[in-house]
């Protein structure tokens, strides 16, 4: 693996220091260049947490991937910069999902060389947050969305998002994360066919200013205080949306249009969302 080659895929060509403003250039650069995006599960393809593998679909071949691929990626870059990168094991949706959710979603708690802050970094959540933010209780604007920290009384952190329907977050400890346990979340978050990940297609693209989601059929773009969003119609209509706004070509795609449609009919009736 060539840090070299994953900047290029990230198109970073700035400064390649353990500094904060490295960091945060680096957190931009990946969620602008790399989708999230569950297509391999849909297609039935396995995935590892391996390293290796993240690196070698999402810098060799241009793809996107889901939490453990990125953040591991991500995390893999900052330490070969010289970062001090802690890959933490995190719970989406504690609140709700209680003991389920544990090791649901890798994030990372990063420390530049020059600072004693450690901070939050995350590209491997949908791309809400584009920036790395302090370890410590805030909110911020990261438009669209907002995002925030909340110390919880049971040694947790809590990380919220909200794109304006309310907060969407995951829980997690300072402590690095239970390898094994990752690998057991990865395995069962594609495979149980209770998992949203086996259940829909998802993917997503962060930019500077607004945020682009595909959910099976329904395709959104988020601006701050707006989301306009449409009914995909058809296979070959899907395989554009993926290729122009997700950059995204993926052979087989097509094949899982009739599964497509059959989830969209379960949840929104075979005409549309609306």
């Amino acid at each position: 693996m060539r840090l070299q080659l994953y900047l290029d895929r990230i198109n970073y060509d700035g400064v390649v220091e353990p500094i904060f403003a490295t960091l945060a250039a680096l957190q931009e650069a990946h969620v602008c260049s790399v989708p999230f995006e569950n297509l391999d599960v849909q297609l039935g393809r396995p995935l590892s947490i391996r390293i290796e593998e993240a690196y070698e679909k999402i810098v060799v071949h241009s793809r996107g991937g889901w939490c453990y691929e990125q953040n591991g990626l991500f995390g893999w870059a900052l330490t070969q910069i010289g970062f001090n990168v802690t890959r933490v094991a995190a719970s989406v949706m504690r609140e709700q999902r209680g003991q389920a959710s544990t090791a649901s979603h890798l994030c990372l708690l990063v420390k530049p060389a020059e600072s004693k802050v450690k901070y939050l970094v995350d590209v491997g959540f949908g791309g809400s947050m584009i920036k790395p933010i302090a370890l410590k209780e805030a909110q911020y604007d990261q438009p669209p969305f907002k995002l925030g920290l909340e110390k919880l009384d049971d040694h947790y952190w809590r990380f919220w998002e909200n794109l304006g329907a309310g907060k969407f977050s995951f829980d997690f400890t300072e402590d690095p994360a239970c390898e094994s346990l990752l690998a057991k979340k990865n395995a069962s978050l594609q495979s149980d066919s209770s998992s949203n990940f086996v259940l829909n297609l998802v993917a997503q693209q962060r930019s500077r200013d607004q945020h682009r989601t595909l959910r099976g059929r329904v395709f959104s773009v988020a601006k701050t205080g707006t989301i306009e969003s449409k009914t995909v119609d058809s296979p070959e209509s899907l395989v554009s949306i993926l290729a122009d706004e997700f950059r995204l070509d993926v052979q087989g795609v097509v094949g899982l249009w009739p599964r497509i449609a059959a989830r969209h009919e379960e949840l929104f009736g075979n005409d549309s969302f609306f």
